[in-house]
């Protein structure tokens, strides 16, 4: 369980329990029951992170709600959207591994999150990271009861694959958006686990493998000429 859990959970527990001396049983079980949820749903659990190059996982717990063809800073991509209920598992996770180039917090409206505007006119964390493959653009995005997105890492940070970087309290929606040539995986109405599920295959650039392999043909032909003039 995150700490969280613990700031919104251990009030209704403790009053639950100052109710229960007090024989007030009714309320005393629930502030019980609620304090069992908020534990509940701040929960953490573990999981397995696929190696296999190339892979983007899902960065929340939800069911998939939209995948669709996007720009992105007049970069043609793919966003797919994933809708977070009240009993999923709330702790975000990095879908690749690579460098937070950018963070942009944007103040807006708690529409419900199944709704498609959320995805631009709610209050959201939006989170750019970068690698070998190129850029992404991961966010957070808060629903109608969830009212507090919260972001643990800082621009300029390295994150792995399936490494934890927030939360959206109470109900939410995340966006990955992937730009051109990515693989989306996920198909509408499916359900995905949070740093487990493969959602997407987004390899890097045949341009970066290229130049790579240059480098590296070019390295070894200056070692060669140096060996001969020695």
């Amino acid at each position: 369980m995150v700490k969280e859990g613990f700031f919104f959970g251990l009030p209704p527990l403790v009053l639950g329990g100052g109710a229960f001396l007090l024989h007030w049983n009714v309320t005393a079980a629930v502030l019980a029951l609620l304090a069992l949820f908020v534990f509940f749903f701040f929960r953490d659990p573990e999981r397995v992170i696929p190696s296999e190059p190339g892979a983007v996982v899902s960065p929340a717990d939800g069911r998939v709600v939209v995948v669709t063809e996007e720009e992105n800073a007049g970069r043609p991509g793919q966003r797919l959207s994933i809708f977070l209920a009240v009993w999923n598992v709330h702790v975000n996770r990095a879908p690749v591994s690579g460098t937070i180039t950018k963070m942009d917090y944007r103040p807006g409206k708690f529409f419900a999150a199944m709704r498609e505007r959320a995805s631009f006119e709610n209050e959201q964390q939006v989170f750019t990271l970068s690698n070998e493959a190129g850029e992404m653009v991961f966010k957070q995005i808060a629903g109608l009861i969830a009212r507090r997105v919260v972001s643990w890492k800082k621009q300029g940070e390295q994150v792995l694959r399936g490494e934890r970087i927030g939360l959206v309290r109470f109900g939410s929606r995340v966006d990955v958006w992937l730009p051109k040539g990515a693989e989306i995986l996920a198909k509408v109405g499916e359900n995905v686990k949070g740093g487990a599920s493969v959602i997407a295959r987004w390899p890097a650039h045949r341009a970066f493998e290229q130049t790579s392999t240059k480098n590296a043909a070019d390295a070894e032909a200056n070692l060669i000429a140096a060996g001969k003039r020695s």
